[in-house]
């Protein structure tokens, strides 16, 4: 008989209609019979159903529940198409993630747990958090003190307060001339004046950033001495203790942004140098999930009041409940768990982007998630942008990290975090054909 077919279908109507949404529990079969008239039996194969189709999860002991909707497939890469498998966001998820981070927090949908966790917080957060992300932090021979941890909705609110309490209106911020494009957007938005500092194969020059300094002076650096995006270069021991002196004899202020270290966390960061001097920032965004903001930072004492009022002002004030959950998957390990499989994670897909771009000029580092890739001669970003679209593959043009793009090489960053490793591979072999083919032969085709 269809009949259960059709009382799945409707039920999978509702689904998709919004009606039942993600999260919801269905009815016991036994209930769902008796409110349908129908037999136990066909209940347990209108239920088997919707499992099939995709549309609900169940959990032993706990019942049925409409699940969350299931990405829609790669597309075909040979042929132009309007889906994408997207190497320009960097969001890594690995498998299991989500069912950890569910057990963790189930203890905060208790009501009386919940009415606590929805009250607001202050930018110091609580006591057990600051402990808590103090830890997160630590490397041998550093540990930040605790309080000195703020927090904030996420780490892109962290950076905008850091430059709104270091650099006034019309004042200049020192940056690596190839850098994380929202700080541009920020300084922008803050009235503060971006200058490029030249970079070597560690990372921003401390002679480069003492030239900047002798022409105006500068109030603060933001710089990612560990992975950097979009590079993956990172600072030897030597040239952090380097910079951390120059930085306090030009009397300025950095801003480090560690939201990747925590892929490769064997060297000391620069604030552990230059502690008075430095602000260090990070977010579990990459760490943990990418819905997860939770901002963080380990502030220098007499920086705290002004980076508290900026996050206050600019309204980066963190959420109770992301921190609270956080604070929960931190005591119980859960986020350890996250990032050692994201390391094991990373490992793979970096071996899979050394055997499909072998043979290329391509910068990258066992520990990151993204690739810097100086495209063979003859081909301009923009063209190879164009061409990779045009096989449903987003890849990110130089440019877009460049302080001046009219001054951007001939590159592309190859973001590796996102699609299925499948998906990867398959897209990696296409790009490399494209670069291999010369970029007039593939016009004629457009």
């Amino acid at each position: 008989m269809d009949d259960y077919r059709r009382v799945a279908d409707e039920i999978a109507g509702r689904i998709v209609s919004g009606r039942l949404r993600p999260g919801d529990r269905l009815p016991t079969q036994r209930a769902f019979a008796r409110q349908r008239g129908i037999a136990n039996s066909t209940a347990a194969r209108v239920y088997a159903e919707l499992s099939r189709r995709g549309l609900t999860l169940g959990e032993v002991g706990r019942g049925t529940f409409v699940r969350a909707s299931t990405p829609r497939p790669g597309p075909a890469l040979a042929e132009p198409s309007d889906g994408k498998i997207d190497l320009e966001l960097n969001h890594p998820v690995v498998p299991g993630q989500a069912g950890l981070l569910a057990e963790g927090i189930s203890p905060l949908l208790r009501p009386d747990v919940l009415d606590e966790a929805m009250r607001p917080v202050g930018t110091s957060g609580t006591a057990p958090a600051r402990a808590l992300f103090a830890d997160l932090l630590s490397r041998p021979g550093w540990r930040p003190d605790p309080a000195r941890i703020l927090f904030a909705a996420n780490g892109r609110q962290a950076v905008s307060a850091a430059v709104s309490a270091l650099v006034r209106p019309g004042a200049r911020l020192g940056v690596e001339e190839l850098t994380y494009p929202a700080v541009r957007a920020i300084a922008a938005r803050l009235g503060v004046t971006v200058v490029a500092i030249p970079l070597d194969e560690e990372g921003m020059i401390p002679e480069a950033v003492e030239e900047a300094a002798r022409v105006a002076p500068l109030s603060a650096v933001y710089l990612q001495p560990t992975l950097h995006n979009p590079l993956s270069l990172s600072m030897t021991e030597r040239r952090r203790i380097e910079l951390a002196g120059l930085l306090s004899r030009l009397g300025v202020n950095a801003i480090e942004d560690g939201v990747w270290t925590f892929l490769r966390d064997t060297v000391p960061p620069l604030a552990s140098f230059a502690p008075e001097r430095t602000i260090f920032v990070d977010s579990l965004s990459k760490r943990v999930a990418p819905g997860l903001g939770v901002g963080f930072m380990a502030v220098p004492e007499p920086l705290v009041p002004e980076v508290a009022a900026a996050l206050r002002a600019g309204g980066g004030m963190p959420m109770r409940f992301a921190l609270e959950a956080a604070t929960r998957w931190l005591t119980d390990g859960v986020v350890r768990a996250v990032a050692e499989a994201k390391r094991r994670d990373v490992g793979r897909r970096h071996r899979i982007a050394a055997e499909r771009l072998d043979g290329f000029a391509v910068r990258d580092d066992p520990c990151s998630y993204y690739c810097w890739w100086d495209l063979p001669e003859g081909w301009r970003a923009d063209t190879f942008v164009a061409a990779a679209a045009r096989h449903g593959i987003g890849v990110t043009p130089a440019a877009a990290f460049a302080v001046d793009p009219r001054r951007a090489p001939n590159a592309v960053r190859i973001g590796l975090a996102s699609p299925p490793e499948e998906a990867l591979s398959r897209a990696l072999a296409t790009l490399a054909g494209i670069a291999r083919t010369a970029p007039e032969e593939l016009v004629s085709e457009w």
